[in-house]
Parts: structure tokens; C-alpha cells; sequence
């Protein structure tokens, strides 16, 4: 079943600067139906340099009645992002995030050019989806062990 996180990586990444407002942040993630952005450098777009998860604004600046236009994604951003490549197998993928503590796990080249996002819920979907799937298992889900009767 060998799954890696180039088969099904989330392409389409929301990306702001460190001096975004949280607020245009929130909104960002509310347009674009995501629950955390990339934090890039301003002159190299490519290069992330941190995360902001719907949790961070959250925790950080709602729960603590804080205003999110007075705050930037450079405030409460998660920095030095944890990168993945994208040639990783999903299940070590899974054990990375879990053992990190993580939701998101953003995939790059060997350069850290942003290739794209694993999300933990989407890993795990997909790797459910395979084990129980007829085709993932050879036809062994109906009790034939792949072959035919005749």
C-alpha cells in the first residue's frame, strides 16, 4: 500500500507574510475554507518560515480577549515549521505528526521550497479509505483471497 504524501498533499496553499494582521488571517482561512496559512518570507515566497492555525488565533488572541488587528501572523505564528518530503510514507507521516503534536505538516522539496500541506484528518481518511477498500486489497475483502469461482 506504500501511500506517500505526494499522492494525495493539499497543492493549493493559503500563504500570507509575518506582518498580515491576525484578523486578515482569519479572514484569509474563512475564504479559503482552511484551517491554518503558511507564513512566508516577504521576499522569497517560497520559503516558509512558520504556521498559523485556526487554534493558534484561538488560543493566543480570542480566548485572551486580545484585538486581531493589533496582531500580526509574525505574533503568533508557530516558527521553524516542520517540513516533510514528499516522498515520505504516509504512515511514518502519521507517526511524525503524532509524535509532534501536529495537525498540519508542510511538504517541501530538498531546497524547502513549499510544495504543499498534509493534514493529519486527510492522512488518516485516505489510509482508512485504502485498508478497507476492495481494490486495495486485492479482492481479499470478499473472501475469494483474489480469485475467481468459475
Amino acid at each position: 500500500m506504500a501511500t506517500t504524501l505526494q499522492d494525495f498533499a493539499v497543492s493549493v496553499i493559503a500563504v500570507v507574510e509575518p506582518e498580515t494582521t491576525a484578523q486578515n488571517v482569519a479572514k484569509l482561512m474563512r475564504q479559503r475554507h482552511v484551517s491554518a496559512v503558511v507564513v512566508v518570507e516577504a521576499d522569497q515566497h517560497a520559503r516558509p518560515v512558520g504556521i498559523v492555525t485556526d487554534r493558534d488565533l484561538v488560543r493566543e488572541l480570542m480566548a485572551e480577549d486580545m484585538d486581531p488587528a493589533l496582531f500580526t501572523a509574525g505574533d503568533v505564528m508557530v516558527a521553524n515549521p516542520v517540513f516533510a518530503s514528499p516522498s515520505m510514507d504516509a504512515l511514518e507521516a502519521v507517526q511524525l505528526m503524532r509524535s509532534l503534536q501536529l495537525q498540519q505538516l508542510l511538504i517541501a522539496d530538498s531546497t524547502d521550497r513549499l510544495l504543499g500541506v498534509a493534514v493529519m484528518e486527510e492522512v488518516l481518511e485516505r489510509l482508512a479509505f485504502e485498508l478497507i477498500s476492495p481494490a486495495a486489497d486485492g479482492g481479499r475483502a470478499n473472501g475469494h483471497g483474489g480469485c475467481r469461482r468459475g
